[in-house]
């Protein structure tokens, strides 16, 4: 009779775990800013993996209004936005060895700088600070004519490598990327 109980415990529980996870999925995507994900492939071992979740606009002032310029942001929405990288590869010039980084960006008028952090896990706009900094890098922006409801990060196609751009209102934030 013990074994019959532990046996439908141990299934009932089984069962209330997948349909939590589930829900938490599920959760995620319904949330006013979704999760996203952006990959480029380095060659048929290697690849970059940014994981996100895509605000959306809803007619707001951006950059300069919601995001303030000169200030540190996460680039994105809830949890942290996450760079892996299976190869040591350079972005913008500076070496960014194989690992689990968090990207945020400082945006301004001129310019933007990507940050990679070395600290991960973080949820929000926490930036651990500039101590757990692994690199800053300038970032080139440009102006696109039509305005981007979504904030997207993407990666594009080059000989060498992927530039990693980032697109939000009527701004394109990109640096390049290739594989060591």
């Amino acid at each position: 009779m013990r074994k019959q109980f532990a046996v439908l415990a141990a299934g009932g529980l089984t069962l209330g775990l997948m349909a939590a996870l589930g829900s938490a999925q599920a959760d995620k995507a319904s949330r006013p800013s979704p999760p996203a994900k952006a990959s480029c492939a380095l060659d048929d071992k290697n690849a970059i993996t940014v994981e996100y979740s895509s605000p959306r606009a809803k007619g707001r002032k951006i950059f300069g209004g919601l995001v303030p310029y000169g200030e540190v942001w996460r680039a994105g929405a809830n949890e942290a936005t996450t760079f892996v990288t299976t190869a040591d590869v350079m972005v913008g010039g500076t070496h960014v060895p194989a690992g689990s980084y968090t990207l945020f960006v400082i945006p301004d008028k001129a310019k933007w700088t990507l940050v990679i952090s070395r600290k991960t896990g973080e949820w929000g706009t926490a930036y651990p600070g500039a101590g757990s900094d692994l690199a800053r890098v300038d970032m080139r922006i440009s102006e696109i004519p039509t305005a981007v409801e979504n904030f997207t990060i993407a990666f594009g196609k080059a000989p060498k490598g992927c530039p990693l751009i980032m697109e939000w209102e009527t701004t394109r934030a990109s640096v390049d990327i290739t594989k060591m």
